[in-house]
């Protein structure tokens, strides 16, 4: 029974393939058809559109309430349901006649369009047809007849595929149905398409294929595209945010001899021309601040940063990263600045501050909460590293730290652990706004030390729905302190730590130039438009995610 079962299922399998094949096949010959007749769609290089489907529609519904504000309805009743035939068929006659007068008034000031799209639907009914068109913005139904185009033009018609892109010109009006629709006076084959789409009513589900072929899922799956009208929507409205607090922005270097700024491991590659191993830049940060050095005071990137580690549902090994920086403020600036653009964004794109991701609702409108990440481990761990009683030194952490399983190096200090017990203890909590500050000195080698406070540093990082954020400091701008810091680093990486940082004489000679007080900032894009466009995965907001090749 298995093996005739496998058997009728690699014979389904081989029929559909060769179905597809046939149809495949008559593609090109319905397009070298087209040549041959001199009505190759390939050789159109352009359009007249004047409008897309969405403005269709809204000019019609204000042209029909300019046009009927004098018109009075004529009271039709439903017949029952029991009704007898002579009752119905005079109502839908009346219905008809009614119809037939609303139309003469709206088809004597006709409202001529020009729109451009992919025919998603085809229902051909002898003389009249109607298909379906999507652009940009939605769909709408054209209505195609026999006397309006011509014959050979509706011949052609009769013979084009899902999928085929079209420029329609027309006057629109609403069907009986209630439906806006165009009446099509001239149809131009824009593109033939020659291959097939997916079945209509089950779409692109395969998630594979819908990362591999993007532009199949944004064809087929409007909330596909919906997602990354928004994504450039919110990208919009941080540069918009910026440029009212007088940002500017600027551009760096993504070929670095020095790839710091952050703990990751870069990618490498060489420079032929100069014969030199570069690295492909894991952050903005060092460069945005030579910028702040040469008197720049308030920068921001946003762009793509290289990180060669895991994929996962929030990380893609290539990222869309925003630096700011913002001279003669502290990291309480950049909190008021980072809650302040949260807010606006959400407000600006989705139109209001309060949204679900997934059955959580965040709400971006009340003031976002502050706690120490000493205080938020104290609080879900139950342990107090502010408290030389409970934590004296590096061996007391590493102790705690065995006896709560967290794994950790030999060469992790107390503030090391300090972070490996929030990261898995704490995270989860965050689910509403909320900035953990100040942060340990051994993971914030570029952050100023609070002062008053041993061993923590002016940094805060948001956490929303359990994930961090964005990142923050009050930026060092002691260079003999950097240079210690550096140092540290160093040694850690010859310890056989892949992501910490190395020396960047470069940068520590824009600080002995000097550099001011500064607040600084950054926070990955893709996350942002995740939260804000319910996405579950980084994939769903990235046009072309980072996949593993099918050869």
């Amino acid at each position: 029974m298995g093996e005739n079962a496998n058997n009728e299922a690699k014979n389904g399998k081989n029929e559909q393939v060769q179905d597809i094949n046939q149809i495949l096949k008559v593609r090109r010959e319905k397009f070298k058809a087209l040549q041959d007749a001199g009505k190759d769609p390939f050789v159109i290089t352009k359009y007249d559109q004047t409008h897309h489907t969405d403005e269709v529609k809204s000019l019609y519904e204000e042209h029909e309430k300019e046009i009927l504000k004098d018109y009075t309805e004529p009271e039709l009743t439903e017949p029952a349901e029991d009704a007898d035939n002579e009752t119905i068929s005079a109502y839908r006659q009346a219905k008809k006649e009614a119809y037939n007068a609303r139309r003469a008034l709206l088809d004597a000031s006709p409202i001529r369009v020009s729109i451009a799209g992919r025919m998603m639907f085809k229902r051909v009914m002898g003389k009249a047809s109607f298909a379906n068109i999507r652009d940009l913005k939605g769909d709408v139904q054209i209505y195609v007849s026999k006397d309006a185009l011509g014959e050979d033009s509706y011949a052609d018609f009769k013979k084009s595929d899902i999928g085929d892109i079209y420029g329609i010109k027309g006057y629109v009006f609403r069907t009986m149905t209630g439906e806006i629709s165009i009446h099509a006076e001239e149809m131009t084959l824009l593109t033939k398409s020659l291959q097939v789409l997916p079945e209509k009513f089950h779409g692109l589900t395969n998630t594979d294929t819908r990362y591999r072929q993007r532009y199949v899922d944004l064809i087929m799956n409007e909330e596909s595209r919906d997602t990354f009208v928004k994504r450039s929507q919110i990208i919009k409205e941080i540069r918009n945010f910026l440029a009212g607090r007088d940002f500017m922005e600027v551009e760096t270097p993504m070929l670095v001899a020095n790839a710091g700024g952050a703990a990751a491991r870069p990618f490498e590659t060489h420079f032929n021309a100069l014969d030199e191993d570069l690295k492909l830049r894991i952050s903005l940060e060092l460069y945005l601040k030579r910028l702040i050095v040469g008197g720049l005071e308030r920068v921001y990137e946003i762009g793509r940063v290289f990180r060669n580690e895991g994929v996962d549902t929030r990380h893609n090994p290539e990222f869309t990263l925003m630096e700011l920086y913002q001279a003669y403020t502290d990291y309480e600036g950049m909190m008021e600045l980072t809650e302040s653009m949260f807010r606006h964004v959400a407000q600006q794109v989705l139109g209001t501050t309060k949204f679900k991701y997934g059955d959580i609702e965040l709400d971006f409108g009340k003031p976002f909460e502050r706690i120490t990440m000493a205080a938020a481990v104290k609080k879900y761990a139950g342990i107090d590293f502010d408290d030389p009683a409970q934590v004296p030194d590096d061996d007391a952490a590493r102790a705690l730290a065995k006896e709560r399983h967290i794994e950790c190096e030999d060469f992790h200090k107390k503030g090391d652990i300090l972070n490996l017990f929030f990261e898995e203890f704490c995270e989860e909590h965050m689910v509403q706004p909320t900035f953990v500050m100040d942060h340990p000195i051994e993971i914030s080698p570029l952050t100023k030390k609070k002062p008053g406070y041993e061993g923590h540093v002016e940094r805060f990082e948001l956490f929303i729905n359990g994930w961090e954020m964005c990142n923050a400091y009050s930026e060092l701008n002691d260079p003999i302190d950097q240079r210690e810091r550096f140092a540290a680093q160093d040694a850690n990486a010859a310890a056989g730590d892949e992501e910490a940082e190395h020396t960047d004489e470069d940068f520590l000679n824009a600080l002995e130039i000097g550099m001011p007080p500064t607040g600084g900032i950054g926070y990955g894009i893709d996350r942002l438009v995740m939260l804000l466009t319910d996405s579950p995965a980084i994939r769903d907001v990235l046009l072309f995610p980072t996949l593993k090749s099918l050869s």
